[in-house]
């Protein structure tokens, strides 16, 4: 029987949680937490001190980057988006029902572990049926109490299928298969009520990343996101989004990033290497040519063959200088785009 640990979220609030490393609420393929130490040797320094009072996340994704440094440097205002509906009602209902959640999921979690091995692929693929069949009857401008519901089989389904997954068919259905797992964890309530506390700050929109354009000033710093440009003809794990993220959109990306450059904010922006796979593939380096682009090591995370998962290197690409020594600076000049 679930027995929920109501003890948890007694008067938290963000300045509670300004200490605390605040995980993500979901699994994420391409999630940041193994770059987090990466980033922060390359955080512009106006962090510290405060001096920069906004934050703007245009992909948000599972938010690894977001819940590691909101509360950290003290933002005054958050702003997060993203083009997956499912997303930005996931973080809205964690942000403003997060209790409604927690009870929603504890039962369902009950319910899964308690279930024979052999009937729990059963129960998963149930739930993505009613999951994929209600996408439809969902209206995710207006908060409506199927929300939270929709919310909990989200987590549930990324908890329990292969890889922890998101990834969507060309009708925008959830197609991820079962996982397998002997004992997940479904709902863990301290990282829920903790992420509530972190998001108190924030503005959560829907909508492509140029949504965010209107929240940005001098004053904000960027991080950036985007979905990953596939390293090779077999590695096309775009699926995050039935639309997709092709390279038209990848240089329309770099066209936001010249605008926010010329706003003054600080920019953050990570992708793929596609040096790892071609040493004259410089199609990042060309975009991005009058900013600093820096190589870090990253493990590979989606691969079917796992002799192919392993060190690669991803991209960093900054509007401003870092103190790293294995920066390659090719350009800084905000006046020659």
């Amino acid at each position: 029987m679930y027995v929920r640990n109501s003890h948890l979220r007694v008067g938290m609030n963000i300045q509670q949680t300004e200490n605390l490393a605040v995980k993500p609420f979901l699994k994420w393929a391409g999630g940041k937490a193994q770059l987090i130490d990466a980033f922060e040797r390359r955080f512009p320094p106006e962090l510290t001190g405060h001096r920069l009072s906004n934050y703007v996340e245009p992909f948000i994704g599972g938010g690894a980057v977001f819940f590691a440094i909101n509360n950290r440097y003290g933002f005054e205002t958050a702003h997060i988006c993203d083009s997956n509906e499912e997303l930005a009602l996931a973080y809205r209902v964690v942000k403003t029902n997060v209790d409604a959640l927690i009870d929603t999921l504890g039962p369902m979690e009950t319910r899964f572990l308690e279930t024979p091995q052999e009937g729990r692929s059963e129960l998963f693929y149930k739930t993505r049926e009613d999951y994929n069949n209600n996408k439809e009857k969902t209206d995710f401008l207006n908060f409506q109490s199927s929300w939270i519901q929709r919310t909990a089989e989200l987590i549930f389904l990324n908890r329990t299928c292969f890889n922890g997954l998101f990834r969507v068919n060309l009708r925008g259905w959830f197609n991820v298969p079962f996982g397998s797992y002997k004992n997940p964890r479904i709902l863990d309530e301290r990282t829920l009520i903790e992420a509530s506390a972190s998001l108190q700050n924030t503005e959560i929109s829907m909508g492509d990343f140029t949504t965010c354009e209107k929240f940005i000033d001098s004053n904000t710093f960027v991080y950036l996101d985007p979905p990953y440009r596939p390293l090779n003809r077999t590695s096309k794990f775009t699926g995050y989004s039935k639309g997709g993220f092709s390279d038209s959109d990848q240089v329309r990306l770099a066209e936001f990033f010249k605008t926010i450059d010329h706003r003054g904010a600080k920019a953050m922006l990570s992708n793929s290497d596609p040096k790892n796979e071609d040493p004259d593939d410089i199609f990042f380096d060309a975009l991005y040519a009058d900013y600093l682009v820096d190589r870090v090591p990253a493990k590979r995370a989606i691969n079917s063959n796992g002799e192919r998962r392993g060190e690669i290197s991803e991209l960093i690409i900054t509007n401003y200088p870092t103190n790293c020594s294995t920066s390659m600076q090719l350009s800084l000049s905000n006046n020659s785009w």
